[in-house]
């Protein structure tokens, strides 16, 4: 006998049925270009669309997607920015929701590549596989998840590890005009990272490829691109990309500071990484952001930047920080590079930035012209926490040469003005002269901290102020390699803590040792090309 089909039965069925079915709804919506120009498009609708959400065009010429990012969200429209090939967009294509905010792929194989501001390789050497992803813009963790700044970054410049200290999670600007050396003193803090742990991240805004090409060279030379990821958006990419560049390095950089070198999220048995990222620069962020902003109509500030401008630089150097050891003790350190027009910092973009960091290098023009190279002026930079990160003989030693550069150049104005000097300004006049070239360097010539140490200690106890000045680097580099080589204990001993008395003595004897060896090869070198000048004389005579 069969069953009678009756509503409950159909009901009982139905339900099975449905109970069977497992889906997931992705909702999208979709609209249409009504406008485009300059990388800007407006797109009709999308009233559910986030703001810095990515959304999806397709291309009716190319058939292919460009992704852009949407910025103005209007009551009847949304000003989106484009990146890629902006051109094959053209009104009436289609545009869709994505539901995520702009992220990019970030990972361990990163390493020794360059790439551009969306992730992706532009060095010729093939794709990068990648497992994870992460926001271009991210919060920056609150004050209970950050510790102070106790660990030391060294530059390897003793005008700044000296008198500007920089520590693991700070935020350092360097500021000054064109052609002064900014770029210079952040490669060579790269450089110098070669045998630490930490990775290196320089992030290339409006530059020339040909200038970021050298770069990477520089880097490949002295074996440190291995350990460091380039992200260039050069002169020639759109604004939207110079734009994003910065927060893109700065969204790898967090991927090694929260995770450790399994790629494991980090906490207390887990220790993040620690990284150094160099923007390079944030006044051509700056430039792009403001394109980007008039062409999308907000309304033009001071100097026709737009309002949020500050909170752009805000946002993004606040996620250079030093974590908690709860949250794996990991840091990200900030070089953000600022240029300035004829030394006015007090210009918008400066004064913005100089507020933001903590602690700036100045670099002067003048002191560039005149050949103290870097030309760091000791007397306006500062570091405001890096001296917490500062080791303890370093401090002791390099205490007073701010206030010994300040007296010196104070000396060295009046005595434009007179002739007759008592001794005591006589000696301060020498002395700063002789430490004014201890703190030349060239390009890629980084010092150890030991080695700094010991050639500032030097200074200190006059062993510098009878040689001739052009006699002084060549005087600090052998003794940095006298020191490695025949007394390595006694240069080890100085990184471990404040100089003895004991070990200060000690000191004395072996840079004695030195100079006496350094002074005798000199004699015996001024006396042979002295021997060869007479010999030619008396030729001369002969002939004649």
């Amino acid at each position: 006998m069969s069953e009678a089909i009756d509503a409950s039965s159909i009901m009982r069925t139905l339900r099975g049925e449905l109970d069977g079915i497992s889906t997931s709804v992705q909702t999208q919506e979709a609209s249409t270009v009504i406008e485009v120009g300059d990388g800007i498009a407006h797109v009709a609708g999308l009233r559910s669309a986030m703001s810095g959400e990515l959304l999806e065009f397709t291309s009716s010429a190319t058939g292919r997607s460009v992704y852009g990012l949407a910025q103005n969200l209007d009551e009847d429209e949304v000003g989106a920015v484009l990146f890629g090939d902006v051109d094959s967009i053209k009104e009436g294509d289609q545009v869709t929701t994505t539901g995520r905010v702009m992220d990019i792929p970030v990972g361990r194989n990163m390493l020794g590549r360059v790439v551009n501001p969306l992730g992706d390789p532009i060095d010729g050497k093939g794709p990068i596989i990648t497992s994870q992803r992460r926001p271009i813009e991210f919060k920056a963790p609150g004050i209970i998840d950050r510790q102070p700044v106790n660990e030391p970054v060294q530059t390897g410049l003793v005008a700044i590890d000296a008198m500007v200290p920089i520590g693991r999670g700070q935020r350092e600007l360097i500021i000054g005009d064109r052609k002064t050396g900014k770029t210079a003193i952040a490669i060579d803090t790269i450089i110098n990272q070669r045998n630490t742990d930490i990775v290196c991240i320089y992030v290339a805004i409006g530059q020339k490829a040909s200038t970021v090409a050298s770069i990477r060279e520089t880097l490949e030379h002295h074996g440190v691109m291995d350990k460091t990821i380039i992200v260039s958006a050069t002169a020639a990419d759109s604004a939207p990309l110079q734009y994003i560049a910065p927060m893109a390095g700065a969204a790898i950089g967090e991927y090694f500071m929260y995770n450790d070198e399994k790629g494991h999220p980090a906490d207390a048995t887990h220790p993040g990484g620690h990284v150094l990222i160099v923007f390079d620069d944030l006044s051509k962020q700056a430039v792009a952001y403001r394109q980007m902003s008039l062409t999308l109509h907000r309304p033009p500030g001071r100097e026709a930047y737009p309002g949020d401008i500050f909170y752009l630089h805000s946002r993004l150097l606040e996620r250079a920080v030093k974590m908690s050891d709860a949250n794996g003790g990991g840091s990200m350190t900030a070089l953000p590079i600022i240029e300035t027009q004829e030394g006015d910092v007090s210009a918008y973009i400066p004064t913005n930035v100089i507020s933001i960091t903590d602690g700036q290098i100045y670099l002067q023009s003048n002191l560039f012209f005149q050949g103290q190279r870097p030309a760091v002026d000791v007397g306006i930079s500062v570091s405001r926490v890096g001296g917490a990160a500062q080791l303890k003989s370093m401090k002791q030693v390099a205490g007073t040469l701010r206030l010994d550069l300040a007296s010196y150049r104070e000396k060295q104005a009046f005595s434009q003005f007179g002739s007759d000097l008592d001794e005591t300004t006589q000696y301060q006049l020498n002395h700063g002269a002789h430490t004014m070239e201890l703190l030349k360097q060239k390009r890629y010539a980084s010092l150890d901290v030991a080695d700094q140490v010991i050639a500032i200690f030097a200074s200190k106890e006059n062993y510098l102020d009878d040689l001739d000045l052009a006699d002084v680097v060549e005087f600090r580099d052998g003794l940095a390699e006298f020191m490695k080589t025949r007394h390595p204990n006694t240069r080890s001993r100085v990184v471990e803590g404040k100089i003895s008395d004991d070990l200060a003595e000690k000191l004395r004897s072996c840079i004695a040792e030195y100079k006496e060896q350094f002074l005798r090869k000199h004699h015996k070198d001024d006396s042979e090309d002295a021997g060869g000048q007479g010999g030619d004389e008396v030729q001369s005579f002969r002939d004649a």
